[in-house]
């Protein structure tokens, strides 16, 4: 299977903003959140289709989202994730003295993982910190 290197770029959406509005564990905010936009010969590359799960690998950590033909301007070789429980999986802690996550502009690796689930918000959460237990949604 193949394999690419991007950038990554967290950002904020309308859909997001919407859906945090409803909640985080609802259905919206999963279907807002849980995704990667990306080039579309950027997911060509990878050898998949639009709406294929990936799973996306930094220096931090690594999460499975939904590959989706960004909505917006994505240049190849970057991608976007928007702000929340999925980007944080993989955003470095790094604040260059700032206070901020690095939540712009670092390398993220992205292959296709067809066969993994998405983890749902809590799930996400709670498993970042050695809370999260089977049978907790």
């Amino acid at each position: 299977m193949a394999k690419i290197l991007l950038n990554m770029i967290t950002q904020r959406s309308i859909e997001e903003g919407i859906a945090m509005e409803i909640g985080k564990p609802s259905k919206e905010y999963f279907e807002a959140c849980s995704l990667v936009e990306m080039n579309e010969e950027d997911i060509k590359a990878l050898g998949i289709t639009p709406n294929t799960n990936v799973k996306v690998t930094s220096e931090s950590g690594e999460v499975i989202v939904k590959a989706v033909v960004a909505r917006q301007t994505c240049y190849r070789g970057l991608c976007h994730i928007r702000q929340g429980v999925w980007a944080n999986q993989v955003v470095p802690p790094r604040t260059q003295s700032t206070g901020e996550p690095q939540y712009s502009g670092f390398p993220v690796y992205i292959e296709p993982a067809p066969f993994e689930r998405i983890k749902s918000a809590l799930e996400c959460v709670q498993g970042a910190v050695g809370l999260w237990k089977e049978g907790n949604e």
